[in-house]
């Protein structure tokens, strides 16, 4: 994902949503003023991007090109197209922003089920260690309130599990 989508302090759908509101009013009043100001609301930040990328020498990014293509429509008065296609592109963008966000959320609440431990026998007693330790036919106490750290077979006692993860 780009460096500068979402790092800024406002609510991306609150631009989103405003450049919306401006481009239906440019698109009833036939406005190019409120056309171009749609277009900037939607996409200073890619236009900015874009520029201060092609400072460091990195020109052919997906800012350079959006800006390229909306730009090259304004240049041609076809304002509603650069309009919608940086607003569109920008819609895109908060999407996959938050599928990443949620993603990385899942991926750590994974981890926080995977236990750090097993409780290895050895000899008349029980030592931690890390699961990765544990060979097949080791055996393994699991106490109550703690998380399995492996598949195996219970070969004595019993318990309820939470098996939900």
């Amino acid at each position: 994902m780009c460096e500068h989508h979402h790092e800024h302090k406002s609510n991306p759908l609150i631009r989103i949503g405003l450049a919306i509101v401006v481009f239906s009013l440019a698109w009833t009043m036939h406005s190019t003023i409120l056309f171009l100001t749609a277009y900037l609301i939607a996409g200073y930040d890619v236009l900015l991007t874009a520029l201060k990328n092609i400072i460091k020498g990195q020109v052919f990014d997906e800012n350079f090109l959006m800006g390229l293509a909306t730009l090259g429509a304004i240049g041609i008065k076809e304002y509603p197209e650069a309009v919608m296609v940086m607003i569109l592109y920008q819609i895109g963008e908060y999407l996959q922003h938050r599928a990443v966000h949620k993603s990385k959320k899942s991926i750590s609440a994974l981890m926080d089920i995977r236990p750090d431990y097993a409780n290895l026998e050895n000899g008349n007693k029980y030592i931690k260690v890390s699961p990765d330790k544990v060979n097949i036919g080791d055996i393994i106490l699991v106490k109550t309130g703690e998380k399995i750290p492996l598949d195996g077979i219970v070969e004595e006692g019993n318990a309820s599990v939470d098996t939900s993860a």
